[in-house]
């Protein structure tokens, strides 16, 4: 079977995580910390906060921007479950913002026409996903949110390693955190990066840094310099200062992340190469549109999705489906409008976004990863076309 995405461990990797398992450490030890550095590097960021999936780094990020009940913040509608669900977590409500159906992206178009629909609400913040890897005009959506004093929290699930060129020709790795408060990424086993689970923030601003770190173990402290008792002070004392969470990450996972951020250039590399040859596979072919490409995006691709005209070939998108699938293929969609999930259906009521629904009518995800042979390349782009 061909998947839709897989991870791509070598040697080197194998041997980053034995070394851990020899050695003195399992968990929350030194290699968390050089992962760390190593991510903060690599995106440009002050601050590089490891956290055990990009679910909770989401869930942090609402925490350590305040983000409460009461508030309300603006998602796209074509994104993961996670982007949405941690605004729940804290008790805070949900606005769909729909997207472009040719990118999946929501744009600053999109963003203000959302924000000026729900103006009466208690609007504090944003969540910008880079949806399979790509970024919108950063720049433009920052104007936005600035002008309606809305934080942005960039959810990079897909997109560690994409920079944003901005309109001077300048480049800002995702993660920089140049036209946004908070980014939040995952490194779950298809996306670009593997750490069997993980996660990440970046900020450059200390006080949401020194937040992060309170909130991902426990709302624990064992500085002195920080104790709010130091009567009952000693070597073995330690406050819980707020209500935080275990949501810290190995050494083990820290291991392996660590390698493949060091492949990540070759990783983004090899994903652009295939997916420069699905389009030039797909570029004349009735009824199957690659997603639009923005000038303005160095993508580091997670998902090779394609629109189909599926009325236009007389199949749907299951019999395209299973028909790939009985050829060892796999696909999936990425995604269904949040909206259209029961949960959701049942806190705001049947609603539509027409960019999110002509999206949703076409998409289908093919298999993206490093490691794809070209053979099975070809057979995947022969398939599409046979069917």
């Amino acid at each position: 079977m061909i998947p839709y995405g897989r991870h791509s461990i070598n040697q080197q990797d194998i041997d980053h995580v034995v070394d851990v398992l020899k050695g003195g450490w399992l968990t929350c030890g030194p290699v968390v910390e050089a992962f760390e550095e190593e991510l903060a590097a690599v995106t440009g960021a002050k601050y590089a906060i490891s956290c055990s999936n990009g679910t909770t780094a989401l869930h942090l990020a609402m925490l350590a921007l305040g983000i409460k009940e009461g508030d309300t913040i603006l998602v796209p509608a074509i994104t993961f479950l996670a982007s949405a669900n941690a605004v729940r977590y804290v008790g805070a409500d949900v606005v769909f913002v729909d997207v472009d159906p040719t990118t999946g992206l929501m744009t600053a178009e999109t963003l203000k026409a959302a924000i000026l629909l729900h103006r009466s609400k208690n609007l504090k913040a944003l969540v910008n996903v880079h949806f399979a890897g790509q970024c919108e005009n950063l720049e433009a959506i920052y104007t936005v949110a600035k002008e309606y004093n809305l934080l942005i929290i960039e959810d990079a699930a897909h997109a560690v390693g994409t920079a944003y060129i901005d309109s001077k020709g300048k480049n800002h790795p995702i993660g920089s955190n140049a036209f946004s408060d908070i980014t939040t990424f995952s490194f779950h086993p298809v996306k670009t990066i593997a750490m069997g689970e993980g996660g990440a923030l970046t900020t450059n601003d200390s006080k949401i840094a020194e937040a992060l770190k309170l909130y991902r173990s426990h709302g624990m402290v064992r500085d002195p310099l920080k104790w709010e008792t130091p009567k009952l002070s000693g070597p073995w004392y330690y406050e819980m200062q707020d209500l935080g969470y275990n949501y810290r990450i190995s050494d083990i996972n820290c291991a392996l992340g660590l390698n493949q951020l060091k492949r990540l250039q070759d990783f983004k590399a090899e994903r652009a190469r295939l997916v420069r040859a699905y389009d030039e596979a797909f570029s004349s072919i009735p009824h199957v549109t690659p997603l639009r490409k923005l000038g303005y995006s160095d993508t580091a691709w997670h998902l090779y999705s394609v629109l189909i005209d599926y009325a236009a070939i007389g199949k749907s998108r299951t019999q395209v489906m299973n028909y790939l699938k009985d050829n060892a293929i796999g696909t999936q969609v990425h995604y269904t409008p949040l909206y259209h999930q029961p949960y959701y259906k049942k806190l705001y009521g049947d609603m539509k976004l027409p960019g999110a629904e002509k999206y949703y009518e076409g998409c289908l995800s093919l298999p993206l990863y490093v490691g794809l042979m070209e053979s099975e390349q070809r057979l995947v782009i022969e398939k599409v076309l046979t069917v």
